[in-house]
């Protein structure tokens, strides 16, 4: 099993001609796996709410140095946990949620630990106001949303 720097699977997919991994926990995670394997690194596209990959470079991954991005409209903001503002999104919504529930101080220690644990979290955010949190794989599936992520491509033996 491919793991990612995180020790997290890695997605594989065979195409017609080269099989592809997708999942990286960063830009440099995917840059050594495609050194340690002699692949190439590649911009893959999930689109139309299906986990069919497709070759390409519209979002730029490769020139940016991201791996991973998603587009689902103007109002739409989706911040991966690798992002830097993740955590400050992240500690923010835990306050909001724990003054709701009127929890006690070590509770809300708990109540951050299902942000932090979930897989691969990501914020989603509309209009500038929280939405709801996803995952990674997840974010394929919702509001039409274009996914991109960084993939390492290997020639199908």
């Amino acid at each position: 099993m491919e793991t990612n720097a995180y020790n997290q699977k890695l997605n594989r997919y065979v195409l017609a001609d080269q099989i592809v991994y997708t999942g990286f926990s960063s830009f440099k995670d995917a840059e050594d796996c495609a050194s340690k394997k002699g692949g190439t690194l590649v911009e893959v596209s999930f689109k139309d709410g299906n986990d069919n990959p497709q070759i390409t470079d519209e979002a730029g991954l490769i020139e940016k140095k991201l791996h991973y991005y998603v587009y689902a409209g103007d109002e739409y903001k989706f911040i991966h946990s690798s992002d830097p503002g993740f955590r400050k999104y992240a500690d923010e919504l835990q306050k909001i949620k724990s003054e709701i529930r009127q929890d006690a101080p070590d509770e809300r220690y708990l109540a951050n630990f299902e942000i932090e644990n979930a897989e691969d979290p990501i914020i989603v955010i509309k209009n500038d106001h929280f939405e709801s949190v996803t995952s990674r794989e997840r974010s394929k599936y919702l509001k039409h949303a274009k996914v991109y992520e960084l993939g390492v491509s290997l020639p199908k033996s």
